[in-house]
């Protein structure tokens, strides 16, 4: 079903502009689009607070407005399950978010789970920002591509030391580490064993805790 959004926002006090976000399949002008305009942080945090955006799953991606895909019993219970876990390791810690926001430069997506700096307080005002985040992760099967492809740019140019991927299809977790401008340099993946996190190598993540094995 295409995201259309059809609103008058208020970006600056001497400008208006309309969201219309199409379908990739739409032709225009010859060539199919599916975004008319790039949208800031600021911009998306305006939608957010005029409620334009209210019961709409979306994040905000690279400057576009982008539908998250629907959560699946498996892919909520395996995060729930997740989160739960690193918060009994990393107890007093670290503060562990299970599906919340975080804001980039130009991005504010909703990582399945993310790992940032106490306290917990810090975080009234404003979502967690990279300098505040351990790692992140992310729990997919519809989302895959996305996950490994677009996110992980995003987080290696924000500079986000480390990135898990949940490969639910095949139970496998992708390790993203060393980030640079366009991609981490170091990808590894895991059917077993445990993780040390770069932030916590004292801590000791069992896989199959991960996935209630």
């Amino acid at each position: 079903m295409p995201f259309i959004l059809n609103y008058p926002v208020e970006i600056t006090q001497s400008r208006k502009y309309r969201i219309e976000a199409m379908s990739t399949n739409k032709e225009l002008s010859g060539s199919a689009m599916s975004t008319l305009a790039k949208w800031s942080v600021d911009d998306y945090h305006r939608m957010v607070e005029a409620g334009i955006l209210r019961d709409r799953q979306v994040e905000l991606l690279a400057g576009e407005i982008v539908e998250m895909s629907p959560e699946t019993p498996i892919h909520y219970n395996t995060t729930k399950r997740g989160a739960k876990y690193l918060e009994q390791l990393l107890r007093d810690r670290a503060d562990v978010r299970f599906n919340g926001p975080i804001t980039l430069s130009d991005s504010e997506p909703e990582p399945d789970i993310a790992i940032v700096r106490l306290p917990e307080s810090a975080y009234n005002q404003h979502h967690p920002r990279p300098e505040d985040i351990f790692w992140l992760v992310e729990v997919a099967k519809t989302s895959l591509k996305k996950d490994l492809e677009l996110k992980a740019a995003l987080y290696a140019a924000a500079q986000i030391p480390e990135y898990w991927v949940l490969d639910l299809s095949t139970q496998q977790i992708m390790v993203f580490r060393d980030p640079q401008p366009d991609r981490y340099l170091r990808v590894e993946t895991l059917g077993a064993g445990t993780l040390r996190p770069l932030a916590f190598p004292d801590i000791q993540v069992a896989i199959d805790q991960l996935w209630n094995r």
